[in-house]
């Protein structure tokens, strides 16, 4: 898995702050068209939990900015949480879910290596697993996804 920084994306750069106007953050944008139509894919992420609520919140809030960047044409918009095992797509991705519980698939060894993300940088993330806090450079993370079993786990 590699650190990469953001890619300059139009969508993105236009929904990101209204999403940010309303205390979530944007994970990603996803645009795939078919059939003459367009499909608008939106993941947020906010501290506790991602609700029905807010994503009606969202979907209204970027509608007005959705029709000036697709004028005329037809599209749909989908916006949805994360979801418990969102599969981390970029190591960028890490430093979001810091406090959450993460499994990451290692090309070092043959199993896998999960806990509580305690940080995340631009080199490595720090796990915090059973036998303590564990490093872990991007190179030898050949996937990660989040994974809410390691949460209930750290609570008890």
């Amino acid at each position: 898995m590699q650190f990469t920084p953001r890619k300059p994306d139009a969508l993105f750069e236009v929904v990101a702050p209204v999403v940010c106007g309303l205390n979530m953050t944007l994970i990603e944008t996803v645009v795939s068209r078919h059939r003459g139509s367009i499909h608008i894919r939106i993941v947020v992420y906010k501290e506790g939990a991602v609700g029905i609520d807010d994503c009606s919140r969202v979907h209204r809030a970027v509608i007005p900015r959705l029709d000036l960047m697709f004028p005329k044409e037809d599209y749909s918009v989908e916006v949805s949480s994360p979801g418990i095992e969102h599969l981390l797509k970029d190591a960028s991705e890490f430093a979001l879910f810091i406090g959450r519980g993460v499994r990451c698939y290692r090309n070092d060894i043959s199993t896998c290596t999960g806990g509580i993300l305690k940080a995340a940088d631009e080199k490595q993330i720090a796990l915090e697993t059973e036998y303590g806090i564990l490093s872990l450079p991007y190179e030898i993370i050949a996937k990660a996804k989040l994974d809410k079993s390691y949460e209930v786990y750290s609570r008890e």
